[in-house]
């Protein structure tokens, strides 16, 4: 199959038919998810996600071109956008749909207005969340899809995702609506008040998979713009497989730890918003735990347990299956220690063993060199002894038991 038939193929499955469109602004309600009945009633599933956390400053008149890698295919395309760390209504007077071409570039044809209850406009309130209305039109799996937005006066602290490992675009002023890289000149690494897309499957029975995690799950030290994290690498296992589960989120956040803010939110306060708010999620697939051990702050195996345990209990609460993952070894990062090293060989027999979760991954035993266990393996190793290269995110993904994703409660 040649390059121009694959992009013609793919941009005549995507993206359609344009959206008639008001010109009033919409306001958003401060819910931090859609509604759940709404949700279920549309099957939307989660197609992409990134972990909400403060960014810079916002800044007015500017224009973001965002590029992000879907999972699951579907129709109705749909853009949450986030003002969970605002500290005034955000508003965005232009957001447009497309698909990369190459670099700022769209293909031609395939750039769509999204409108909010109707209207161009939507206004974000502090702390809140806006759902756009679907989009007409088919989004195939594995899409590079750009998403453009534009805010006229954005100002104070703005939400997204600091380390994409992808390369987006700026702007100043309005060029939402253009599919020329001419006037999207300037790269930014992260991805701004963008953090879901959802579509609706054609089989209403598809289901998601929410990663949350640290580092290791935002994909650090894998390649940048090749979409080499592991759950990337997780969702092209999907969209191969008999299995119902096709969504793939990454909710991993660098440096982020189970019980105490610092690197976004800890995983205990950001739960809802990141996780079980997500459309269609049939299990939430937890892999943290590291920062919490390495940092020294007096953590002990007890206390991590404890936050896995009410992390399990409020997902199982929501009608979500869990599956863990065991913590991967780092002697040789510069924070390692024995003691450090005892919480984590406790934690792991906890995870291994308690029979609290649906189905365990045990990426340390993956991770692991079979002549030290507390190191990771070197042909896995990226060379910071604590974050996998490319080939260890795949093994990552490659050892996860996929029918375990498909689990229902």
């Amino acid at each position: 199959m040649t390059g121009r038939f694959t992009r013609t193929a793919a941009l005549t499955a995507v993206l359609l038919t344009s959206v008639a469109c008001q010109t009033g602004p919409a306001r958003a309600t401060p819910a931090p998810k859609p509604p759940a009945q709404a949700a279920s009633a549309r099957h939307d599933v989660v197609t992409w996600g990134a972990g909400a956390d403060r960014l810079g400053q916002g800044t007015a008149d500017r224009g973001y071109r965002l590029v992000v890698h879907t999972s699951a295919a579907g129709s109705g395309l749909r853009v949450r956008l986030s003002n969970a760390f605002g500290d005034r209504p955000l508003t965005l007077d232009s957001v447009y749909a497309g698909l990369q071409r190459q670099g700022a570039a769209l293909e031609p044809g395939s750039n769509r207005r999204l409108t909010f209850d109707g209207a161009r406009t939507v206004t974000v309130p502090a702390g809140a969340t806006a759902w756009s209305d679907p989009l007409p039109g088919s989004l195939a799996a594995g899409s590079n899809l750009v998403v453009s937005l534009h805010s006229p006066d954005a100002t104070g602290p703005a939400t997204g995702h600091g380390m994409a490992l992808q390369t987006s675009y700026i702007t100043q002023g309005d060029h939402t609506a253009e599919e020329s890289a001419a006037n999207w000149t300037g790269t930014t690494g992260s991805w701004w008040y963008l953090d879901s897309v959802s579509v609706r499957p054609p089989d209403p029975a598809t289901g998601a998979v929410v990663a949350l995690g640290d580092s290791i799950t935002d994909g650090w030290a894998s390649t940048i713009d090749l979409d080499r994290r592991w759950p990337d690498y997780l969702a092209r296992r999907l969209q191969k497989a008999h299995t119902e589960v096709k969504g793939v989120a990454d909710e991993g956040i660098s440096g982020n730890q189970v019980l105490a803010d610092g690197a976004g939110q800890a995983a205990l306060h950001r739960l809802d918003r990141d996780v079980l708010s997500q459309p269609g999620v049939r299990t939430v697939f937890l892999f943290e735990g590291v920062n919490d051990i390495k940092a020294h702050t007096g953590v002990t195996a007890a206390d991590l347990i404890a936050g896995y345990r009410e992390i399990v209990r409020r997902a199982h609460a929501a009608g979500k299956c869990v599956v863990a993952s065991t913590v991967g070894p780092f002697e040789g990062w510069p924070e390692w220690d024995r003691a450090g090293e005892a919480v984590r060989q406790e934690v792991n027999q906890y995870i291994r063993t308690s029979g609290e979760v649906d189905a365990v991954t045990d990426f340390d035993r993956i991770l692991r060199s079979p002549y030290d266990q507390a190191r990771m393996l070197p042909f896995l190793d990226s060379g910071d002894h604590i974050h996998p290269n490319d080939k260890g995110m795949q093994a990552m993904a490659d050892a996860v038991d996929l029918a375990s994703l498909d689990c229902d409660r």
